[in-house]
């Protein structure tokens, strides 16, 4: 059996909208929108693995707020991925783009047009549905 990797994402909210990344086009699922954050290291709880993967990705020192759904998802080819969503919503400094082909502010109710990762998929759609700011 093999280990379950753990993968904290951050919904980083500004004026409304929620920043996203497109994974840069030669990597694996090359081109699919994600949140920024990324694999929690060993010793790491989620929030500073968030913190971490934030600064790292997109360059902001964030405070990492409640989690807002945690589940398991299954990619064919690899073992399980327990994905962790936390919500941002304090952050200093502008995003800037490290890590991939692309970032961008969406609108919470335009994030299901977006060609994201499988695993991310039921997340947008309650994240479009529960998106109040």
């Amino acid at each position: 059996m093999s280990k379950v990797v753990a993968v904290v994402a951050g919904v980083v909210t500004h004026g409304g909208k929620i920043l996203i990344g497109q994974r840069k086009r030669n990597d694996w699922h090359g081109l699919k929108w994600e949140f920024p954050g990324g694999k929690i290291e060993p010793g790491e709880s989620p929030e500073l693995a968030l913190a971490r993967e934030l600064r790292e990705e997109v360059g902001i020192d964030a405070s990492i707020g409640d989690m807002l759904q945690r589940y398991q998802f299954s990619y064919n080819e690899r073992p399980p991925v327990e994905l962790l969503f936390y919500s941002v919503t304090q952050f200093t400094g502008v995003p800037v783009n490290y890590e991939f082909e692309q970032i961008l502010w969406a609108e919470p109710q335009r994030l299901p047009d977006y060609d994201f990762l499988d695993g991310d998929k039921d997340f947008i759609l309650w994240l479009a549905a529960n998106h109040n700011s």
